[in-house]
């Protein structure tokens, strides 16, 4: 990681600040570089590896130019407490988007076709929403073929892991954090068998 410039001192701060409201752009730029390596800082504290460093600097940076941008000098905080705040703010945003993505992905991800070679997804089978009766009694069949395969095809683990990351069988859905947490192992650990778990679906239902 490259070295960043040292942290201005509370004088040199408010002299910045000061000239940053009157408009000075500048003052802006030197508050902000001046201030990368607390983004450093907070970056190594979420990076919990396997990431790019550089990407989760610059998502880092976003959040420290919106600190700059709208930190108001008058309250006589430092800007480096404000700026944590919107920095690790942006940087669980990323998280967040991440785990709706990539569950949104398991959830689209075809795990086979039907009788009439018909795409079946799991968000499919997991709807909940009012359907006319041919629909619903499909959705009732691959419902039924889903947990039929789920007994037979799957450990134990991986048919807890599937019931408690989608909700199946009535229990609350939890992010892979949570289950990770609830049975005691690492949440990459949960993510290796949720994708393992739902390859064994996909080839049981092709």
């Amino acid at each position: 990681m490259k070295t960043f410039p040292n942290p201005l001192t509370p004088e040199e701060e408010r002299y910045y600040l000061e000239r940053l409201r009157s408009g000075d752009q500048e003052a802006k730029q030197i508050l902000i570089e001046r201030n990368m390596r607390l983004v450093a800082h907070l970056v190594k504290k979420y990076n919990s590896g396997g990431r790019d460093m550089e990407d989760l600097i610059s998502i880092g940076t976003i959040g420290l130019i919106k600190a700059v941008n709208t930190f108001n000098i008058d309250k006589n905080n430092r800007l480096s407490c404000y700026a944590s705040a919107c920095i690790e703010n942006e940087i669980r945003m990323l998280f967040r988007s991440e785990k709706k993505l990539g569950k949104e992905c398991s959830l689209y991800e075809p795990l086979g076709t039907d009788a009439e070679g018909n795409s079946i997804r799991l968000v499919d089978i997991l709807e909940a929403e009012e359907k006319d009766i041919p629909e619903r009694l499909d959705l009732e069949a691959d419902t039924q073929k889903l947990y039929y395969h789920m007994k037979h095809k799957l450990s134990r683990r991986e048919q807890e892991i599937l019931i408690l990351r989608y909700g199946l069988l009535g229990s609350h859905e939890y992010t892979q954090r949570e289950i990770a947490r609830k049975l005691g192992i690492s949440r990459s650990y949960v993510s290796r068998i949720e994708k393992k778990a739902l390859e064994k679906l996909r080839c049981a239902f092709s």
